[in-house]
């Protein structure tokens, strides 16, 4: 006798619910690689940020300045590459130049850190200094006195960089004033300088002093010239690599990139907090372009 009665269906099992549960370690080890090298790709080859850590590039950069430098401007480098992952070279892929008064970053030969500062000579170019005034290519460019400018009295930003704590507080004592709103600032001699191509910008010279003259010097091929615009208190192409400086003339295959603009300015009284950090904020100082404002030829 033949059974006609259907088999019953089975019910699947269940799914094992620490299967279910199991993470996918290999997945997400591959994903946060994919970002991490997505991150440094784009701080190499397109634009990374930037902290301003001394006085060197005042009044155009405070300590506490937040901006972003672009990287491909004069094509890349190994300078280029975000910390300086690669060794030091002289190789350059799709290299530009400069403009005169152009703000870059740039590694000293004889450290592995960014220091920040304006270009005012060019490959092939000659350059002197006579009592702080530049004379390139055989004529002083144009320097003209204008109003003493304004900046905030904080002394834990004035002197950030260490190499001049000893003595800048003192060197800026006499500049301190309260204005009539109660505000105490800083009030120092500035001029304008303008150079060949029109680039202009406002820069500090408030003492006589050694690197106020230079003798005239020859920008090598692939070289240019870096000075600070704080020009007493900047450790830049006039300074041996000894004394902090950059030894001369800087080769653009060790040019990193160029300043483009800030996004905001910390005047040093945040801590770690970051509710602290919106009182710290200086009015006026994010979103400035950090490019030179350009004279037409014969302007003043």
């Amino acid at each position: 006798m033949t059974d006609n009665t259907a088999p019953e269906p089975t019910t699947p099992a269940a799914p094992d619910a620490k299967a279910k549960d199991r993470v996918d370690w290999l997945g997400e080890i591959r994903s946060l690689a994919v970002m991490l090298l997505a991150v440094l790709a784009f701080h190499s080859f397109v634009a990374k940020p930037f902290y301003i850590p001394s006085i060197s590039m005042m009044p155009n950069l405070l300590v506490g300045d937040r901006l972003v430098v672009s990287k491909f401007p004069y094509g890349w480098n190994w300078a280029s590459v975000s910390f300086h992952l690669l060794p030091r070279a002289d190789w350059r892929a799709l290299a530009d130049t400069p403009e005169y008064g152009d703000i870059v970053i740039t590694v000293p030969r004889n450290r592995n850190e960014d220091l920040i500062k304006r270009v005012v000579a060019l490959p092939g170019d000659r350059i002197a200094l006579q009592e702080g005034q530049i004379i390139l290519n055989g004529q002083p460019i144009r320097r003209e006195i204008v109003p003493t400018v304004q900046l905030p009295a904080e002394e834990q930003l004035m002197c950030g960089d260490a190499v001049y704590q000893s003595h800048c507080y003192d060197a800026f004592a006499g500049y301190r004033t309260r204005l009539p709103s109660g505000r105490e600032v800083y009030e120092l001699p500035a001029y304008r300088e303008t150079m060949p191509n029109g680039a202009s910008f406002i820069v500090i010279d408030h003492v006589r002093q050694s690197l106020d003259n230079m003798a005239e010097v020859t920008v090598p091929a692939g070289h240019v010239f870096l000075m600070g615009d704080n020009r007493d208190h900047s450790a830049d192409s006039r300074v041996a690599l000894e004394e902090s400086g950059l030894g001369g003339a800087v080769a653009l295959s060790d040019v990193g990139g160029r300043a483009e603009f800030t996004t905001f300015s910390l005047n040093g009284s945040e801590s770690w907090n970051p509710l602290s950090w919106w009182g710290a904020l200086r009015e006026g100082r994010a979103w400035r372009s950090l490019r030179p404002v350009h004279v037409p030829d014969g302007a003043k």
